[in-house]
């Protein structure tokens, strides 16, 4: 048993008896001895790796009730050439002790690690890939390139290289489109054609044997493998076939030098198509602007972002270009939002709203204090968000990743057996390698790397144009795959702005008093309905009154103690005062409304009942979401007359009422155990545990943060309508994904039998495998059109 030691931070303990009961639950795991310090917060665990992964002993400390902080890391990878190469660093970096997740993503040539904080060290992240035979590099603000720079760089790069490799070879494409004609009198002299393909096959395909001697070194293999053994065959035997003067015997040094080259302008077209695929959310982020016009010593002075500071006064006037998140402060205007939400249509802003960086001021003038400057905008969580969801992969992307770590051996094997077969049949030992030397370079499995990342990464940005924020690839993939959508009425279906619409007075109360109760109590919560009692209050005038001990019941409703009144109860009408509730009650029910109770130590004083519009396009959106096969099923915590009116109103068939925040988790998990998929909309802190606990959570931009960051998928318009488009992106996202594995299946398995019988030779098996990954990343951009 190798055992290996590891020190874990951890949070959440606030005694030393958590730290006792923290060490038990660890050292009941098998093979593992810990010692968990209080003081120091950390654990020390030796553990035998065999027996528990490190993943497992973060999850015993969740489970026990702490929590072990996470630091994510990337890495740009260099020298990546296929599927094959990503399998073998990703597993490198998850065998390092202590790295819980890491992902690696041949598309964007980028790793995203997780790791318990002080765990694993920035230079035994690096060290591993070097180890593995690439270059890294750590991604940090100050040393980043965007995405779309890398891409810039790479294509210059590679168009480089297969320019010097084309010079070289055109005099063979000469000669071969001349014996294709008949005509012999172009033939290159045979030290000629020696001379040309030396520094094409060890120059320009260097790449391709050190790729191969590291892969090899690693104990993996991968693309570099196959095409530097295909074309060192084609190559070595036409040197030997010079230097030993066989004049009997032909020459292929144009077909090593045209696969190289081949290949190269593969790479080439691959490096300008993956380009496409992230520039447009990076073509947004450049909409903000660089500087700002700013008040500074009662004058207004233009600065750049780097210079402005939260609270800072600025000014943005007609047409311009918004550079800072903030709250307006002064004048009115119609803000384009597009760039957030996916929405055309402008929105008013006046004082006291938030307008965004990158959003654009199409009339008016406005004045705001600076709220989130540069890197803490909106803007750039946005993009930051897209581009992990970018680099994330995806469940169906694992399919991919099983078959190019056993391909290249299966496919040095089928080359063998085609050189050997042939070569015994025929007698013919040149086209036994010719057919070994095709078979080796049509199976290459780049186009099996591209399949699912350059569809991923067209299809978050796509996503993130329209306002639709995937977490990561496995929310984009699971969101098409559901079959029932659980909604929340506040918020979600409704506007989320109720308002006090009636109201029913105990004998002897009256209205002003009953609002000056319920507004005084509910001035402590942020719950729509207590934000629609204080505007109640605020439009009559009503002065509130000093509150103490205040206390929020979840699901229930608040209280206080009021000085000279008693203990105040807002909320539903049981829980307020077991007095019996009357007649009028049930008729406010009835009519659709939401009702609150207002009572002082037991006694009702009365009832408040407040409406809240369906949104204009809730109805819409359920009849769209049925037309794709989706059931929506309402959870609401009101009473059955109000929920079976609002969901009669929205065309909702299955509803639930009376549900508690606490219990929506519960009827999530009770339909998924019933075999549906489940996804769940919210926009409150009490809609958090059922977003988390379903299959895909949807979170409305407008809502909650802790409903945000609980979400696999964020709509930045916060419309029920835009549910629907996520599901539909996701459906033609994989569909795209299996229509990119289809092609390149379709490449190998139909490109392999051909070279192994000898219907095609090394150059168009070259020309085919460059195509493949082309035909993947072009079928990518496709979704680029996708409305």
């Amino acid at each position: 048993m190798s055992t290996r030691t590891l020190t874990l931070p951890i949070t959440g303990m606030t005694c030393a008896a958590c730290a006792v009961r923290l060490e038990k639950v660890l050292n009941r795991q098998p093979g593992v001895t810990a010692n968990v310090n209080f003081a120091s917060e950390s654990a020390r665990l030796d553990y035998d790796p065999a027996a528990t992964a490190v993943p497992a002993l973060v999850a015993v400390v969740e489970g026990a009730g702490f929590a072990v902080p996470a630091q994510h890391r990337t890495l740009d990878i260099e020298g990546m050439t296929c599927a094959a190469c990503a399998t073998r660093i990703e597993k490198v970096l998850n065998r390092l002790p202590g790295v819980g997740a890491a992902s690696v993503n041949f598309a964007n040539e980028t790793a995203s690690v997780t790791a318990p904080v002080g765990v694993v060290t920035d230079a035994e992240l690096l060290a591993a890939v070097e180890r593995a035979g690439y270059k890294a590099t750590l991604q940090t603000a100050a040393t980043e390139m965007t995405l779309t720079e890398r891409h810039a760089a790479a294509y210059r790069r590679e168009r480089l290289w297969f320019l010097a490799s084309l010079a070289l070879t055109l005099p063979f494409l000469v000669e071969m489109v001349a014996m294709f004609v008949g005509n012999h009198a172009l033939m290159l002299p045979r030290y000629w054609q020696l001379a040309l393909a030396t520094p094409v096959q060890f120059v320009a395909g260097w790449r391709f044997y050190r790729g191969a001697w590291l892969a090899l070194k690693g104990g993996g293999a991968n693309m570099d493998v196959l095409v530097a053994l295909g074309t060192s065959m084609a190559y070595l035997f036409s040197v030997v076939v010079v230097l030993a003067g066989w004049q009997g015997l032909h020459v292929y040094f144009e077909a090593s030098a045209a696969v190289i080259t081949l290949v190269l302008l593969g790479k080439l077209m691959e490096a300008r198509a993956k380009g496409k695929t992230s520039g447009a959310i990076e073509a947004l982020l450049r909409l903000a602007p660089k500087t700002a016009r700013v008040e500074r010593g009662g004058e207004l002075v233009e600065l750049p972002l780097t210079e402005i500071r939260v609270g800072d006064i600025v000014l943005v006037r007609h047409g311009e270009h918004i550079a800072v998140d903030g709250r307006v402060l002064d004048g009115r205007a119609d803000i384009d939002e597009s760039l957030l939400t996916g929405e055309s249509m402008p929105v008013a802003k006046a004082v006291g709203d938030m307008v965004y960086a990158g959003t654009r001021n199409l009339d008016g003038m406005l004045r705001l204090t600076a709220r989130g400057v540069g890197e803490t905008t909106l803007l750039a969580d946005i993009v930051r968000r897209v581009a992990e969801a970018q680099g994330s992969k995806a469940p169906i992307a694992r399919l991919a990743d099983q078959i190019s770590g056993i391909f290249v051996p299966v496919v040095v094997g089928i080359a063998l057996v085609t050189l050997l077969a042939t070569g015994l049949v025929t007698g013919d030992w040149v086209r036994a390698l010719l057919n070994a030397v095709a078979v080796l370079v049509i199976a290459c499995p780049c186009a099996l790397g591209l399949a699912t990342p350059t569809a991923v990464m067209v299809g978050v940005g796509n996503g993130a144009r329209r306002g639709i924020l995937f977490r990561n690839a496995a929310a984009l993939e699971s969101a098409g795959r559901i079959d029932t959508l659980v909604v929340d009425k506040t918020g979600t279906l409704t506007e989320g702005k109720p308002s006090v619409v009636e109201t029913w007075l105990a004998p002897g109360r009256s209205e002003a008093e009953l609002l000056r109760l319920a507004a005084s109590v509910e001035a402590g919560s942020e719950h729509p309905l207590a934000r629609a009692v204080l505007t109640a209050a605020q439009r009559q005038g009503i002065a509130l009154a000093p509150v103490e001990s205040f206390i929020a019941e979840v699901g229930a409703g608040v209280s206080a103690r009021l000085p000279g009144v008693g203990t105040v109860r807002v909320g539903t009408p049981e829980w307020v005062s077991s007095e019996t509730l009357p007649d009028a009650a049930q008729a406010l029910y009835r009519g659709g409304h939401s009702v609150i109770g207002v009572g002082v130590d037991g006694a009702l004083v009365g009832l408040l009942a407040l409406a809240d519009s369906l949104r204009p396009t809730s109805v819409a959106a359920v009849a769209t979401l049925a037309t794709l096969g989706i059931e929506v099923i309402m959870l609401t915590g009101d009473k059955q007359a109000t929920a079976q009116a609002i969901a009669r109103e929205a065309g909702i068939r299955s509803f639930r009422a009376e549900v508690k925040p606490q219990d929506k988790a519960d009827e999530v998990k009770s339909l998924a155990e019933r075999g549906r998929r489940v996804a769940m909309v919210g926009d409150g802190v009490n809609d958090a545990p059922a977003l988390a606990a379903a299959e895909v959570g949807f979170a409305m931009g407008a809502g909650s943060d802790v409903a945000i960051e609980t979400a696999d998928v964020t709509l930045m318009h916060g419309d029920l309508l835009h549910v629907a488009d996520a599901i539909r992106l996701s459906r033609t996202t994989l569909g795209k994904i299996r229509q990119n594995l289809f092609f390149a299946f379709v490449y190998n398995t139909l490109g392999i039998p051909l070279a192994a019988f000898g219907l095609l030779n090394p150059v168009i098996a070259g020309a085919a495998m460059a195509m493949s990954s082309v035909s993947v990343v072009s079928n990518s951009l496709l979704l680029r059109r996708w409305r």
